[in-house]
């Protein structure tokens, strides 16, 4: 082998290399985590374990826990209320937990207290549930039905069959008019928050389920067990092929950037969507990924059903 193809191998693993990121920090939690919200400089992580974690977003330092009553299960067991979905609005966290003999329910915690707003009685398999406003929220079912709720009225304003496939992730744009739907189709809906009214929908792309979507500055990008990962932009849409189910996906805040779990060691892959051009690999994720959050164009978060948040810088 001659000196130039020797150089040449030695430039390929190094370029390899300095793309390949390990966590600048790892942030310690209760338990697998299943949620990520950034709300006023402070992280809150909801967990399988019943508990809300909550950090101090310049240094992971812990502020506070909110721990959900334990339930009792089928057979009359006690366990921890895996919580589902969180949000944040204002000084209110809004909580989808597991309630009694199965069913689900939503809390909103404030000034340390805990009052339900959908009760487990109601034998709802709720799946997501996120704040619209400070009197609304919305929620789907597992059996892929769209349910705005008035929080004062105690009333549900629409209740709409998106599809007969099995929900799978929802996502809210930015001034939480618009959400997009995914579920085992593979297919994406579009639909007017206020009204639950279909405005478009994408398909053709996910052949399979899709795990999670996200939706930022009018793209989307999908995670799906088809192993493609799929951006959608207004007059266009690509995806890219992994080697392995893709658990989760992100978008950064003008979604010129995303990030997917690319391969069977949980590595996340980051790319540019518009050069389509991979830009690095995020490393050391040690289970299946629950969530991807950009907090900025540098920093993300990578969770997982580990008990640990691995935090990254892009670039030093």
């Amino acid at each position: 082998m001659n000196t130039v193809k020797i150089l040449l191998i030695l430039f390929m693993i190094s370029f390899l290399n300095a793309n390949e990121i390990m966590p600048t920090k790892i942030v310690n939690i209760s338990a697998g985590a299943t949620d990520l919200v950034i709300n006023d400089n402070k992280l809150f992580v909801s967990t399988s374990a019943g508990r809300i974690n909550i950090f101090n977003l310049k240094d992971f330092k812990l502020i506070s826990n909110i721990t959900i009553p334990q339930v009792k299960d089928f057979i009359g067991e006690t366990n921890d209320s895996k919580i589902y979905s969180i949000d944040v609005l204002k000084n209110k966290i809004l909580i989808l937990s597991q309630g009694e003999k199965g069913a689900r329910k939503i809390d909103i915690y404030e000034n340390g207290k805990l009052s339900t707003i959908v009760p487990d009685t109601k034998h709802l398999f709720i799946a997501q549930a996120k704040f619209i406003n400070e009197n609304e929220i919305i929620f789907s079912l597992l059996s892929n039905e769209l349910l705005l709720y008035n929080i004062n009225e105690k009333k549900i304003i629409y209740n709409k069959q998106m599809s007969q496939s099995k929900f799978s992730y929802f996502a809210l744009n930015e001034n939480k008019k618009k959400i997009i739907i995914a579920d085992e189709s593979g297919n994406l809906k579009l639909c007017d928050v206020q009204t639950g009214n279909l405005l478009k929908t994408y398909k053709g792309k996910n052949l399979d389920n899709v795990f999670q979507v996200d939706f930022k500055n009018g793209k989307i990008l999908t995670a799906g067990q088809d192993r493609r990962v799929v951006f959608y932009s207004k007059n266009d849409a690509f995806y890219k092929e992994s080697s392995f189910l893709i658990y989760s996906c992100a978008l950064n805040s003008k979604a010129t950037l995303a990030a997917y779990s690319s391969n069977e060691n949980n590595d996340v892959t980051i790319f540019d969507t518009s050069s389509k051009k991979d830009l690095c690999q995020l490393k050391e994720n040690k289970m299946t990924l629950t969530k991807i959050l950009f907090i900025n164009n540098n920093e993300i978060l990578v969770a997982s059903d580990n008990d640990k948040i691995n935090y990254y810088k892009i670039k030093e």
